[in-house]
C-alpha cells in the first residue's frame, strides 16, 4: 500500500487480488509491465496528436515504392500503408529497445537508466514517478479510447455522424440515449440491430430500475420515518420494530412471510403478462404520461 501508484482517489486499487498473495517479485513484475505499457501508450497517444497539430514530415517514407509521409493516413489506417521492409524496421527497432533494457536494469521496476524522472529530493523524485504511472495508466485509456473512435468512424476524433453504417442508429432516438454518454452500448450486445433483443433488453432494464428505486427507498424509509407498528408476524410474536433494516431482515422473517413475498412476486409478473402496451415497460399503469408527446418522453427518460 506503500508502492508508488497508490494515490488518490482509488488508492491502492487491484479488483481482480493479483497482489493478494504477497508476492513482491510477481507485484514488481507487473509493475514493471504496468509502467512499460503506459510509456508504449503515451508515445503512441502522441504519435495520434501530434501529426493532427503539426502536419507529416516531408519527404518521402518510402523512395522505392514511392510512398511520401504525407501519404499515410494518422492512425489505424497506416497499418495497411506502411511497406513491410518499413515494418521491419519497426520491429528490429522495438527489439533493439527490449535488448538494451534487458543490460540496463536498475534495482527498481521501470529503472533502465535514463534520469529523466529524478531529483535529489525522494519526495520530489516519488511524485515524478507516480506522475509517470498516473500518466501511463491515463495514456492506455486514451489510446484504447482513439483505437475505438478510429476503428467505427476512421479518425481518432471521429463524429460520431460519420459512423453512418453503424446497426446502432437504429436506436441511437431510444428514450434513455441522453448526455452525456448518448447511445451507451459497451459490450456491443445492439449491434446486431435486432429490435426485438433490443426491447427485451430495455424492458429488462426498466423492471431493474423500478425494483431498484422501490428496494433504495426501502432502505432509506425506516431510517427516516421509523418502522411500522403492530406485529409482523403474531404467531411468532415477531413486531416490525424488531425486524433490522437491510441484509439483517432476511434472517429474521419467517418463512410464511417470504412465501407472501414470492406470491405478491408472482402475482405482479402474471398481471403484467396480461397487461402489456406496445412500448418497453408500459403496463397500463399511466403514473409517466403527458398529452404532450415532448414532456411524456421528458419523464419516461427521467425514469
Amino acid at each position: 500500500e506503500n508502492e508508488l501508484g497508490v494515490q488518490a482517489p482509488v488508492g491502492f486499487w487491484d479488483p481482480l487480488g493479483l497482489a493478494a498473495d504477497g508476492d513482491v517479485e510477481n507485484f514488481t513484475r507487473r509493475r514493471e509491465t504496468e509502467i512499460k505499457h503506459g510509456r508504449i501508450s503515451m508515445l503512441a497517444t502522441m504519435g495520434y496528436i501530434t501529426p493532427e497539430l503539426t502536419g507529416k514530415l516531408p519527404g518521402m517514407l518510402s523512395p522505392s515504392k514511392g510512398i511520401s509521409f504525407s501519404e499515410i493516413p494518422n492512425g489505424l489506417g497506416a497499418i495497411s500503408k506502411v511497406p513491410s521492409l518499413g515494418w521491419g524496421q519497426i520491429v528490429a527497432y522495438c527489439a533493439f529497445c527490449e535488448v538494451n533494457g534487458m543490460n540496463n536494469r536498475g534495482d527498481a521496476a521501470g529503472d533502465f537508466g535514463w534520469k529523466l524522472l529524478t531529483s535529489a529530493d525522494p519526495e520530489e523524485k516519488n511524485k515524478k514517478l507516480s506522475a509517470e504511472i498516473a500518466n501511463g495508466r491515463l495514456a492506455m485509456m486514451a489510446i484504447i479510447g482513439m483505437f475505438f473512435q478510429d476503428g467505427l468512424t476512421g479518425s481518432a476524433w471521429g463524429d460520431w455522424a460519420s459512423y453512418t453504417g453503424s446497426p446502432l442508429r437504429a436506436f441511437e432516438n431510444e428514450l434513455g440515449v441522453q448526455a452525456p454518454v448518448g447511445f451507451w452500448d459497451p459490450l456491443g450486445l445492439a449491434a446486431d440491430g435486432d429490435v426485438e433483443n433490443f426491447k427485451r433488453r430495455r424492458e429488462t432494464e426498466i423492471k431493474h430500475g423500478r425494483i431498484s428505486m422501490l428496494a433504495t427507498m426501502g432502505y432509506i424509509t425506516p431510517e427516516l420515518t421509523g418502522k411500522l407498528p403492530g406485529m409482523l408476524s403474531p404467531s411468532k410474536g415477531i413486531s416490525f420494530s424488531e425486524i433490522p433494516n437491510g441484509l439483517g431482515a432476511i434472517s429474521k422473517v419467517p418463512s410464511l412471510g417470504w412465501g407472501q413475498i414470492v406470491a405478491y412476486c408472482a402475482f405482479c409478473e402474471v398481471n403484467g403478462m396480461n397487461n402489456r402496451g406496445d412500448a418497453a415497460g408500459d403496463f397500463g399503469w399511466k403514473l409517466l404520461t403527458s398529452a404532450d408527446p415532448e414532456e411524456k418522453n421528458k419523464k419516461l427518460s427521467a425514469e
